[in-house]
């Protein structure tokens, strides 16, 4: 299994309705502690994809929150630019 793979998959695990990214991030680095916002974004994404085929109601949540993720990453690199 990938890193992004494993990533995707903590973010399914920890990913609860109404829960803000910074939440999701906070409790991925806990299990991921290297991963970058970038990554846990990417694998929120990844998630979406997976729960698409097996969980298909878990779907619309998981892409809220990988959709807030990248609004976060992007900011965060328009600061730092």
């Amino acid at each position: 299994m990938t890193e992004i793979e494993k990533i995707a998959k903590t973010v399914s695990e920890l990913a609860k309705p109404k829960m803000r990214p910074k939440d999701l991030f906070e409790a991925v680095r806990k299990v991921h502690p290297k991963a970058t916002k970038k990554e846990i974004t990417r694998g929120a994404f990844y998630a979406v994809i997976m729960a698409a085929g097996s969980r298909p109601g878990a779907v619309h949540g998981l892409h809220d929150l990988a959709t807030e993720s990248r609004k976060d990453t992007l900011e965060d690199s328009r600061k730092s630019s």
